[in-house]
């Protein structure tokens, strides 16, 4: 049995707010305060169920890795706020808003999100199937879903509000956020997937892509939002790796399965089943104990 939280769907403080898919953003003026809710988004969808414990998971789990990266690519955490550390927002904080709560420097943001790509999964293998590329880049003849890349690519896209993102290539990226910006971008993020591969396969995940983000701060571009979470990650378990279609993961994939039997785009958003929700959180749960070798208290 799963342990029994209140979920989170949107959060309230005294401050100026945007509200993402999942995460609300207070300005506190030179810093920013991030609140991991428990909404979850898929298909290019925010549903109305909350999921118990995600938004703590993606904190807790990105402030282990923000700790562990900060020697490869500079990042914007701070903390993660916490009863003991509380006095470092200006306004109160309940009880419900420690551990989902990332006090971060504040990034004038650059609107591309970056993609890398270590096996042939997802929307890259789609685009594969269909032209033997990814994002601009031609692969090798004859690799199957989930196969592993000679070496990691980088594969950029578009940053959508709402809808589809669109896969771009790196020229296209430089055109959009600068040539500066985009080399900075690709090294960095190539740099952090290396190093996190290596990590999580010693734990017994597979990396198979991941999404980062990236803003300008003190005149360097450092790496922002979220990282390496069910969220923004596709994790395999390293032990049942079979390439030649689809893997078992550690991500909202029940989310995804039960939406492609249940809704069609252009419906409105379902509830979710209780039975979807729990299997969610269980995954979200085993990534952050597999990986961190620590259980999360929710």
């Amino acid at each position: 049995m799963l342990p029994v939280a209140e979920p989170m769907a949107y959060s309230n403080l005294p401050a100026p707010v945007y509200r993402g898919k999942v995460r609300d953003t207070y300005d506190l003026g030179d810093r920013l305060l991030i609140v991991a809710t428990d909404r979850i988004s898929a298909l290019d969808v925010v549903l109305p169920t909350p999921i118990p414990g995600k938004g703590k998971v993606l904190t807790m789990l990105s402030a282990w890795w923000f700790e562990r990266i900060s020697g490869v690519v500079p990042n914007h955490f701070i903390a993660v706020i916490t009863a003991e550390n509380r006095s470092a927002v200006p306004f109160e904080l309940g009880p419900e808003y420690y551990g989902r709560s990332m006090l971060v420097r504040k990034a004038q943001r650059l609107d591309a999100e970056c993609i890398v790509r270590g096996y042939l999964s997802g929307s890259g293998w789609k685009e594969y199937r269909e032209t033997g590329m990814v994002c601009g880049l031609r692969l090798p003849e004859g690799l199957r879903e989930s196969d592993r890349l000679l070496e990691p690519i980088f594969t950029p896209s578009t940053k959508a509000t709402e809808g589809h993102d669109r896969n771009i290539t790196y020229e296209e990226l430089a055109r959009l956020v600068g040539a500066e910006a985009a080399n900075a971008m690709r090294i960095r993020s190539l740099a952090v997937y290396g190093y996190a591969h290596t990590v999580a396969l010693e734990r017994g995940i597979i990396i198979a892509d991941t999404k980062f983000e990236f803003g300008w701060w003190n005149e360097e571009v450092i790496l922002i939002d979220e990282v390496l979470t069910p969220d923004s990650s596709r994790f395999w378990l390293a032990n049942e790796y079979r390439p030649g279609g689809p893997q078992p993961s550690l991500d909202k994939q029940p989310v995804r399965d039960w939406l492609a039997a249940h809704w069609r785009e252009g419906e409105p958003a379902p509830e979710l089943p209780p039975d979807v929700v729990e299997a969610t959180t269980e995954r979200y749960l085993r990534a952050y104990r597999m990986l961190t070798g620590e259980e999360l208290s929710l």
